[in-house]
């Protein structure tokens, strides 16, 4: 059977090209999800007719005027509101959220707003889902631990990368053993989210072209995933075209309203692979740099995806070569060759984007790519995921590459 242009997961076809069962996946998502700009207006409207006794949100300093708007709106109509301001730069850690979640408990909170980047929403969602939770976070780290969540949610982003406004996925970094952590359940999707690009106008540069690459790596992970399926290849593919043809302009025009619409699209794709595919062996590579370098999520997977991507390839060269065709490279006769030239299109997107492509540019010692490699093998739920085993071998592998910026 002649490969589609973007074939669809290889669990729809066995090897003589029949259609077999799909596997059951589950899509949980926000009860109402509200995209375009302008529509906080929507969420301060949605948070009055809620009328909770308390709102408690969580904002980065980039979007204070957005959370000062809220307070000031819902305050006039009687409702009780506070603020937690964050700057939002780097992971939270399990510190950070024990001293959010204090100051919410202090509030006597029934209803969570996070306005913000990645690191404030986990936050929130985290925030609300232990409000009155008899566990600890400790406890729940892994999948489906979560027992129950009673308080109010809602999430804005103000940033197009992570995807965490509609992700069942929170992680926070364990200071003690320098690796992040994940909390993975149902209980931390949003009851809400209101995505309005206008709030990421005020992003620098750097931030739009790292969390930009966040998004790029939740759908490229999610299209070439072990566990692929047709529904998410549709937000997949999507995403990897709106980032190829936006992210750039994002970069250089911060207020091109064009611009920041599809890169929150490709961020709200992304985020909505995370919950039935997930991501794969960029992510689980990236989470030893952001515990021993305190690299930021988005720029760390970002650093490892083109190296990842070429490792990949030939595990499945026709997705992958339908990442690269989705970036905008010109097909070749060879799928693998394709493939490989997607990788180098990644490289490239970056350096356009201004961003250092080398992890030796972000003081990555090349004394630690070992423990570093150990400690990525541990990181087993995202590697289950990944299209080609990997053995602590390769994970040197690729961190040398990405060390000394090389596509081999």
């Amino acid at each position: 059977m002649a490969s589609a242009p973007f074939p669809l997961a290889r669990t729809e076809f066995d090897a003589v090209g029949l259609r077999r069962p799909l596997r059951t996946i589950h899509f949980h998502q926000p009860k109402r999800l509200v995209f375009g700009s302008g529509c906080l207006a929507d969420c301060i409207a949605y948070l009055a007719q809620l009328r909770p006794r308390h709102l408690h949100i969580l904002v980065s300093h980039a979007v204070l005027p957005a959370a000062s708007r809220v307070h000031a709106e819902l305050s006039a109509r009687g409702v009780a509101v506070s603020l937690d301001t964050r700057r939002g730069a780097g992971e939270p850690t399990i510190a950070d959220f024990y001293q959010s979640l204090d100051q919410a408990r202090q509030q006597n909170a029934d209803c969570i707003l996070g306005i913000g980047g990645g690191s404030v929403l986990d936050l929130a969602k985290l925030i609300a889902a232990f409000l009155g939770a008899s566990q600890t976070v400790e406890e729940t780290f892994g999948s489906g631990l979560l027992r129950s969540r009673s308080c109010s949610l809602v999430c804005m982003p103000a940033t197009a990368g992570t995807g965490s406004e509609v992700s069942p996925n929170a992680i926070l970094l364990d200071e003690s053993e320098k690796v992040k952590k994940d909390v993975v359940s149902a209980y931390l999707v949003p009851d809400a989210t209101f995505v309005d690009p206008e709030l990421t106008c005020s992003m620098a540069a750097a931030l739009t072209a790292a969390t930009g690459l966040d998004a790029l790596t939740h759908c490229v992970e999610a299209y070439t995933n072990r566990f692929a399926h047709p529904l998410v290849d549709l937000y997949a593919v999507e995403g990897i075209r709106l980032v190829g043809r936006f992210l750039l302009r994002a970069v250089r025009q911060p207020d091109d309203r064009a611009a920041r619409e599809a890169m929150s699209l490709a961020s709200l794709y992304g985020g909505l692979c995370l919950g039935p595919v997930n991501t794969a062996a960029a992510h689980a590579l990236a989470y030893p740099l952001a515990g021993e370098y305190h690299l930021a999520h988005g720029l760390s997977v970002a650093l490892l995806l083109p190296h990842v991507l070429r490792f990949n390839a030939a595990a499945s060269p026709e997705r992958h070569a339908a990442v690269a065709e989705a970036l905008g490279v010109h097909p070749y006769s060879d799928p693998l060759a394709t493939a490989e030239a997607g990788a180098v299109r990644i490289l490239e997107l970056m350096r356009d984007a201004g961003l250092a492509t080398s992890l030796r540019d972000h003081g990555v010692d090349p004394k630690a790519i070992p423990a570093m490699a150990a400690a990525a093998m541990g990181v087993t739920r995202l590697l289950n995921n990944n299209p080609r085993p990997l053995t602590d071998g390769d994970c040197v592998q690729i961190y040398s590459n990405a060390l000394n910026d090389v596509i081999c």
